[in-house]
């Protein structure tokens, strides 16, 4: 839904200059025609830009009253954008290193006090993935450096942050952290994934040592019949969590039945909070103890690597032991 109301009138304020007084074709004078105020939310907050805008005033120029904005103003945000590129960045790693969805992104930016609706960060999820293919469009440079370092070994997956919608498939070299080929697809069969592979391969000017992968059988099959001879190894996060699945398994059994245990605090919460309201030390924090409590239950951590149910069951006996702590302080001599 689209934001309801204005943005408040606090925030940085900062005025940029053009870096030359004189037209940049002719050399004649460029004179301050007028300021140019916009507005850009970033990650620190509202950015507020005044910016003074030039004009050739010789008549027989191609760029005679034409605007001469600050050069600067691009390191701040695209043409004509309310956000700032801090605020694109955050949104595209949110989107494809963590494979958020949109109204997950849309709460990231909210508890980070960036005000914007989830159809804006829609818009902004496309211009990251706009400013994606100028980068990658730039031949020159990504040959000069995969020469540098002769070989690639290719990385193949597909990132699909929402159910249902199409899957963005990445071809990247893990030697360079370069992004070879991104396609987005509706199916993710042998057939659909073998023209990538020959596509980048057409494109490369060095030869591929390798490929890395999950264990999907229409990648393990497109790999073999573009790549023959090529090793091809399974990725170590999806070797680890095949390999870690049984301990998997047994944590998150832990998780349920800790889970279990610690059910309730919500319309516990509900009855101390007009106790809080009303400036009720002790409720204050008894409240501050169940909101550890929910936070530790929706932390579902990152498996193989982190164990959710170990989690929680240390995060539960640190409030249990701060817990006992403030008992035993009440029950002393002199409290």
């Amino acid at each position: 839904m689209a934001r309801k109301q204005s943005r408040p009138s606090d925030g940085a304020h900062l005025i940029l200059e053009p870096l030359s007084d004189t037209c940049r074709l002719c050399g004649a004078p460029a004179w301050a025609a007028y300021f140019n105020h916009r507005t850009i939310a970033t990650l620190d907050g509202l950015l507020h830009l005044s910016l003074r805008i030039r004009r050739c005033i010789n008549r027989a120029c191609s760029l005679y009253r034409r605007p001469y904005r600050p050069e600067k103003e691009g390191a701040f945000a695209l043409p004509e954008a309310e956000f700032g590129l801090d605020v694109l960045a955050f949104v595209g790693g949110l989107r494809y290193r963590e494979h958020r969805t949109v109204p997950e992104i849309h709460q990231a930016l909210l508890s980070r006090g960036v005000g914007v609706c989830e159809r804006s960060v829609t818009n902004l999820v496309q211009r990251y993935e706009e400013l994606v293919a100028v980068h990658l469009g730039d031949p020159a440079r990504l040959k000069e450096q995969l020469l540098a370092q002769g070989r690639v070994i290719l990385a193949l997956d597909g990132l699909q942050p929402d159910v249902g919608h199409e899957v963005l498939w990445v071809i990247r070299d893990t030697l360079s952290g370069e992004v070879l080929l991104a396609r987005a697809l509706l199916s993710a069969t042998q057939e659909d994934l073998t023209p990538l592979l020959r596509e980048v391969k057409t494109r490369l000017p060095v030869p591929i040592a390798g490929v890395i992968s999950d264990g999907q059988r229409s990648i393990r099959n497109a790999v073999a019949a573009e790549l023959p001879g090529v090793p091809h190894q399974l990725c170590q996060f999806h070797y680890l969590r095949e390999a870690a699945l049984p301990i998997y398994e047994a944590d998150r059994h832990a998780k349920k039945e800790l889970k279990k245990r610690v059910r309730g605090v919500r319309p516990f919460e509900r009855r101390l909070e007009k106790r809080a309201r009303q400036g009720d030390p002790e409720a204050e924090a008894v409240l501050g103890y169940c909101l550890g409590v929910r936070a530790a239950i929706t932390d579902d951590g990152r498996p193989p690597l982190e164990a959710a149910g170990l989690r929680l069951h240390e995060r539960l006996e640190a409030i249990r032991a701060s817990v006992s702590r403030v008992k035993g302080k009440r029950g002393s001599p002199g409290n």
